[in-house]
């Protein structure tokens, strides 16, 4: 893991975490709600009614408010259209007309619009709030600054709040962000650090509406509730499946600029989704109010789940969205995009609890109905000859029904032939219901419950916000965790060509998946979109080229073809050694270029002679093995853990001993050394994987490291110029010696470098990767288009 990582999870455990629970806000006191973005379209939808109504059940709980409409427009013509939004706010059903007249005209008169450009402008904010304390008497409770606003402006406004608005002493502080937070990994990754230089992690609440949904925060009290009868069934032995899905039938139209950056896999699968699943599978908290231990646990899912793939997922796109994108970006009619509107993913968690038991995430615009629902199918072993309308023969399921559909309401509902489902809460038994079909049984054949009083998610959460409870946001590493999920899978479905389809009833069959092992495909084979539709001249028709670079042969494609192929060679090689010499010594270098390739061999190559291979190490951090910056911890999390390899197979560098850290005297590079001469015949590896820095080093021999100087020896200490700065490494010596040696490089990232290496001789100094040249072996670089073409 690279050095950011490691100072975010240091800032984390400084700012405590998500471990303690936050400490409650005052019983009474005044508090300032500021709602930046406050005129735009999910104020206007959401917001404001939700704090209208955190107003209305807080204003006789001793508690005052001020509310501040924010934003960049001048508040002569912002205030205008703020209060036709404020005038628009509703009561519930058990407010009296008069009591919510009043209501009202104090929700009015207790708002404000203020402009909120630059840091004068949060400063003067700051001074009117104080001065407000100060000349009416009241205690502060604390602020609640809510960002809605575009997510490249958090930091910034977070600076603002943290340097100018913070308020002193005792009240607390609360920020809210809007999805998404960040793009991928890396970017969720910086945009969490930069936040962290200004907020503490308990004082950021990122929102994630579907939370909110009552059905949603119903699954784990339910499951705690229904223990009794849940605990015995709630495993691999009685459930064959689960699904999550979200169905639109709109379209995008309106948000096609934000849209096509993300699609419907960050948009929906990698939070939404991924929430949910989180939730019907994570390990039963002791207290559910702990967010602490809730979070806790809902990561522990995340870190359990097998590594996502191509071979994962099944991606569409409705007909129409490529016009859509032409019309509001502004591009031609050749104009093609590959961003998808469906998409249908596989997972599987890695516990005994729930081996082999697939988990389907699925989401789509342009379907034929609206409908959101988790699906928990249990195994029927009971086969009926001729009484099919028999209960015992009738599907076993469990059903979240997060509203809308045939049933129109939200509820759960569990089939009559499982179990009678306690009531508990706010929550009351339907009894009475229309004659329709819910997921393949008539609505007579279920228990339904679902809330007394419909609540809008919104509204929930923000009385969670108000109250301090994090059980239903999202934390700093739970985000970070959730990225490095998706982040694969995105990465290897780039390039990939959608299956186009016409949307609505339309669309028929052409959506329906089936599921192959762990893999999952489309049910039917037809091809809707072909290279020639494209224009034909696309980079993305190449398949897999091969030439030559820097005199050595070299195999170029797009990344998830780089990496088939490399497996594939791998594969080859080791099947060869253990035939011929019956063992297969392949040594691995760290980083991140690998983990692709790891995830690839995880997942495909069943056959790969594990039993008969060694795995060594091309270079280690001077760090524990069991801290998340050590080469062998993240090799054992995507590779090792899931491969049957014995354990007297698995050379980790011994960089501690003596409980010290790469010291010369304990002589850890000799004693690597002397385990590879008595195990590697002739040192000479069958396989050796390296990868290239962007500063041109590879293994751990970086530049300026008098790499000449290193001799014969097979193994060294060396010097990086980034922390940590103490690394163990192969020689060239070692690494020259290899019967094959691969070279990976990947990334748009690595393009000017990759220019630079076509040009130069050997130079060691500059670039070390240029020593790498096998006595008698074979050198192939693996390098994917963004680094060759850019």
């Amino acid at each position: 893991m690279s050095l950011t990582v490691w100072l975010l999870l240091v800032a984390l455990c400084a700012s405590g975490g998500y471990g303690e629970e936050e400490k409650e806000a005052p019983r009474s006191g005044h508090v300032s709600v500021v709602i930046v973005g406050g005129t735009g379209d999910l104020a206007r939808k959401y917001l404001w009614q939700g704090f209208f109504q955190l107003y209305v059940d807080q204003v006789s709980g001793g508690n005052t408010f001020s509310f501040y409409g924010a934003g960049l427009s001048p508040a002569e013509k912002a205030t205008p259209v703020l209060f036709e939004i404020l005038k628009a706010v509703t009561c519930s059903k058990d407010v009296s007309q008069d009591r919510c007249a009043i209501l009202k005209d104090q929700f009015l008169r207790l708002s404000q619009y203020r402009q909120l450009k630059t840091l004068e402008d949060y400063q003067e904010l700051a001074k009117h709030i104080e001065q407000q304390l100060q000349q009416e008497g009241m205690t502060e409770a604390g602020r609640l600054f809510y960002l809605s606003v575009p997510a490249f402006a958090y930091a910034g406004a977070a600076e603002k709040i943290n340097s100018s608005c913070r308020p002193t002493g005792g009240p607390w502080l609360r920020v809210v962000l809007e999805k998404p937070f960040g793009h991928d990994y890396r970017s969720a990754q910086v945009l969490a650090t930069e936040l962290l230089s200004a907020l503490k992690d308990e004082e950021m609440y990122r929102i994630d509406h579907y939370l909110g949904k009552q059905v949603v925060s119903k699954i784990l009290p339910f499951r705690i509730e229904n223990r009794k009868f849940l605990d015995p069934i709630w495993n691999r032995h009685h459930i064959e499946r689960i699904e999550i899905v979200l169905k639109e039938t709109l379209d995008v139209k309106g948000r096609i600029a934000f849209y096509d950056e993300y699609g419907v896999i960050r948009d929906v699968l990698q939070n939404h989704l991924t929430e949910v699943m989180t939730l019907l599978t994570m390990e039963l908290p002791v207290n559910v109010s702990n967010s602490g231990e809730v979070l806790r646990n809902k990561l522990e899912v995340l870190h359990s789940m097998l590594p996502l793939g191509k071979n994962q997922a099944v991606i569409g796109q409705y007909q129409t969205y490529k016009t859509e994108v032409q019309q509001e970006l502004n591009k031609t009619k050749e104009h093609v995009t590959l961003t998808p509107t469906f998409a249908a993913v596989l997972a599987h968690i890695d516990k005994a609890q729930y081996e082999d038991v697939p988990v389907l995430l699925i989401s789509g615009k342009m379907l034929d109905e609206r409908v959101g629902y988790a699906r928990v199918v249990f195994k029927n072993d009971v086969f009926c000859l001729q009484s099919q309308n028999d209960d015992r023969c009738k599907p076993k399921q469990i059903v979240f029904y997060f509203g809308h559909g045939c049933l129109k309401y939200p509820a759960v509902l569990v089939s009559k032939n499982l179990f009678k489902p306690l009531i508990v809460g706010e929550w009351k038994e339907v009894t009475e219901h229309k004659d329709i079909s819910v997921l393949g049984l008539q609505i007579s054949d279920y228990y339904i419950q679902t809330p007394t009083t419909e609540k809008e998610a919104y509204t929930e959460l923000i009385s969670h916000i108000f109250a301090g409870q994090k059980n239903n946001f999202i934390s700093t590493e739970n985000l970070l965790a959730s990225w490095e999920v998706w982040t694969p899978l995105l990465s290897s479905l780039k390039g990939s060509f959608p299956r186009i389809y016409p949307g609505g009833a339309d669309n028929g069959g052409m959506l329906d998946v089936h599921l192959r092992g762990k893999e999952i495909h489309y049910n039917s084979e037809v091809v809707i979109i072909s290279p020639d539709q494209t224009g034909g001249t696309s980079a993305s028709n190449f398949q897999v080229m091969q030439g030559k670079f820097r005199s050595a042969e070299m195999v170029s494609a797009w990344t998830e073809e780089l990496v088939e192929r490399l497996a594939a060679d791998m594969q080859e090689a080791a099947e060869k050694a253990v035939q011929e010499n019956g063992v297969f010594h392949l040594a691995l270098s760290g980083g991140s270029s690998p983990l692709a390739l790891f995830h690839r061999l995880v997942l495909h190559h069943f056959s790969f002679p594990w039993r008969d291979t060694h795995i060594w190490m091309v270079d280690e951090r001077c760090v524990p093995p069991t801290e998340v910056e050590s080469n062998f911890y993240n090799m054992h999390k995507h590779l090792l853990h899931y491969v049957k390899i014995p354990y007297y197979n698995i050379h980790p560098m011994p960089v501690q001993l003596n409980q010290r850290l790469c010291v010369e005297e304990d002589g850890g590079a000799q004693l690597y050394e002397k385990e590879i001469k008595k195990l590697v015949n002739g040192s000479s590896f069958h396989f050796v994987l390296l990868g290239v820095g962007y500063d041109g080093h590879t293994a751990s021999l970086f530049p300026g490291g008098k790499l000449n100087e290193l001799g014969e020896g097979l193994v060294a200490l060396t010097e990086s110029p980034v922390k940590p700065h103490q690394r163990m490494s192969l020689t060239f010596s070692a690494i020259n010696r290899a019967r094959s040696i691969a070279v990976l490089v990947m990334g748009k990232g690595k393009h000017e470098l990759v220019t630079q290496l076509s040009r130069v001789q050997e130079n060691l100094e500059k670039y070390p990767v240029t020593g790498v040249k096998p006595a008698n072996g074979r050198l192939v670089w693996y390098i994917d288009y963004d680094a060759l073409l850019g």
